[in-house]
């Protein structure tokens, strides 16, 4: 038997896909919803990806309530860096969507394009990560977090109270994982 290839398709998964059989129970109804829903993760993926090239060329977008363009127009105005990753170790790392770093003001900014509340927690564990990673210390400096959503802006000053309980199970789960690795390994 000579299978036909379908090279332009190796390494993709279909959405009706074996790997993802969960499918396989849904109604019509529970199908569409869920397709819906990859939609919009598809597209809030090519959104974070033109804010990115918004705020690396400098490129502001008309001045608008609009989450997008406060999101790109404030990165772009505190001269942020885009897709920035922050690494502690390969088992502990992060991609902050805009940050900067200056006069011992940390900032941070997340967009979201979806309509699921996001949480503040995710940016206190990228300023974690920048602290761990930057060998500074939470006490030292004044942090601003920003969550651009649903046409909101939300704002957070996180304390070193915030922030050190972080790095500490940080560094305290990423030494458990290297243990059973190490074991396992």
């Amino acid at each position: 038997m000579n299978f036909n290839r379908h090279s332009n398709l190796e390494g993709q998964h279909a959405f009706l896909g074996a790997s993802k059989y969960h499918w396989i129970n849904y109604d019509e109804l529970k199908v569409a919803e869920s397709f819906s829903k990859f939609l919009a993760v598809q597209k809030g993926t090519i959104l974070h990806s033109f804010a990115a090239q918004c705020i690396s060329l400098g490129q502001k977008l008309p001045k608008s309530k609009k989450t997008l363009n406060m999101y790109v127009n404030d990165a772009i105005g505190f001269k942020m860096t885009p897709e920035q990753i922050l690494y502690y170790s390969e088992n502990c790392f992060g991609t902050a969507d805009a940050i900067c770093f200056r006069n011992d003001f940390l900032r941070i900014h997340d967009y979201k394009s979806g309509v699921v509340p996001a949480h503040m927690e995710q940016l206190e564990i990228y300023a974690a990560l920048f602290c761990l990673e930057y060998h500074v210390k939470p006490n030292d400096i004044e942090t601003e977090l920003r969550l651009y959503q649903n046409d909101e802006i939300l704002y957070h000053h996180p304390t070193a109270e915030d922030i050190v309980p972080i790095m500490d199970k940080i560094i305290t789960f990423d030494k458990i994982i290297n243990k059973i690795k190490e074991r396992e390994g």
